[in-house]
Parts: structure tokens; sequence; C-alpha cells
């Protein structure tokens, strides 16, 4: 049975959007507020997530992952508005 994975963006208190992947999403989630998962997320607070995309494997998530963080805030604030999370 493949895993499913899901790439998401988190907001931090001071508006900044963080974007990562995993494959438990609520496990990673209090990480981040832990301060126990990313290094950019102990520097900056998460507030929320924001944006969530279920991907079929580990593969597909890391690649979309990396697409979302070449785009402009701008357009990462149109994909979460899009998204309607």
């Amino acid at each position: 049975m493949k895993e499913t994975w899901f790439t998401y963006i988190i907001r931090c208190t001071n508006g900044s959007l963080y974007t990562g992947s995993t494959n438990h999403v609520i496990r990673r989630w209090h990480q981040h507020r832990q301060g126990t998962g990313a290094k950019y997320l102990k520097a900056h607070k998460p507030k929320a997530m924001v944006y969530m995309e279920e991907l079929p494997d580990r593969s597909a998530a890391c690649v979309r992952e990396y697409e979302i963080k070449q785009y402009s805030k701008e357009k990462k604030e149109s994909l979460i508005e899009s998204s309607g999370v």
C-alpha cells in the first residue's frame, strides 16, 4: 500500500509563509508548533496551516514543494485563496 503525502503552507505570526511536505500532517503540525520541526519555524512562530495538497507519493510531494517554494509571495497567496482551506 502506497503512502499518501501532502505539501502544505503554514502562515507564521509575522505573516511569512513556510512550505513543506509530510506523510503525516497532524504530527508534523505538532512538531512545528513545539519547535522540533523545521529550523525556520523555530524563529518564525507558526500561526495556521493555510494550504494543503494531497499527492500520491514522497517524490511528487517534494517536487510540488520545490515548485511552490519558487512562487512569489503573491502567487502563494493566490494559491491559498483559491484552495478555500
